[in-house]
């Protein structure tokens, strides 16, 4: 598989702390793998790296053939780099629904809300929340949502205009037993050309959605690979000290 995402010689320091220090890697189209770590290892600072949120002191980091070190997190999410974030970032007023459909319209281009481009992304999106178990919930106002559905409601945003890279922070944080299927189902499911980055604690999601999984040492943040399942030809990319 080609190479989709790399980045060399990453780091970024708060005050004197390097929480991302050196990180070498390479991401293949289509690769699975998971960051895991202690807390303060540096995890969700290498994805803000990746996704824009962040700029790195030093290093550089190529996506798709074009250098982003210096593009923002928008721009990137244009590219093709889908992000969730620990804290669901959703329109509490909005329905379900609409939440997908706007994540979904800022990738169209268009510039006025056209009633067809509408009906076309709303039944796209059902599908979507179909998918993630949250059909039933497309009319419900997104605040009133459980903690658990409006996690699985980001991811469904992130996933929006089906990006060429997912990244995940701890997606599976505060899902009950009855959410985690679809999660994992999703996670296994999507396009073989689809890469995924994420960082999580729960080991048996590490190892049913994953080729690899990425061990953070504190303070460097350099993962090394370490097998939890046999890696498919797609995920046999390499994250490297």
């Amino acid at each position: 598989m080609a190479v989709l995402l790399s980045a060399t010689g990453l780091r970024r320091a708060y005050g004197r702390l390097a929480a991302v220090d050196g990180v070498n890697l390479r991401i293949a189209a289509g690769a699975r793998h998971a960051l895991i770590g202690p807390n303060g290892a540096g995890k969700t600072t290498l994805l803000h790296l990746l996704a824009g949120t962040l700029r790195p002191a030093s290093g550089s980091i190529r996506f798709a053939g074009r250098d982003i070190t210096r593009t923002g997190p928008a721009r990137r999410a244009r590219l093709g780099i889908g992000r969730s974030l620990q804290t669901p970032a959703l329109f509490g007023s909005l329905s379900t629904l609409d939440n997908v459909v706007l994540a979904a319209w800022r990738h169209t281009g268009a510039s006025a809300w056209a009633p067809a481009r509408y009906r076309q992304l709303a039944s796209r999106s059902l599908d979507r929340l179909e998918s993630l178990g949250l059909a039933d919930h497309a009319r419900q106002p997104a605040g009133t949502l459980p903690h658990g559905r409006r996690r699985l409601l980001d991811i469904a945003l992130a996933l929006a205009d089906d990006p060429k890279l997912l990244l995940l922070d701890e997606p599976t944080a505060g899902l009950e037993d009855a959410d985690l299927q679809p999660l994992v189902a999703v996670l296994s499911g999507l396009p073989p050309e689809t890469a995924v980055v994420f960082v999580e604690h729960n080991l048996v999601v590490c190892t049913r959605s994953s080729g690899t999984t990425g061990l953070a040492r504190p303070r460097s943040c350099t993962p090394s690979p370490v097998s939890c399942v046999p890696a498919p030809a797609a995920s046999a990319s390499t994250i490297e000290t």
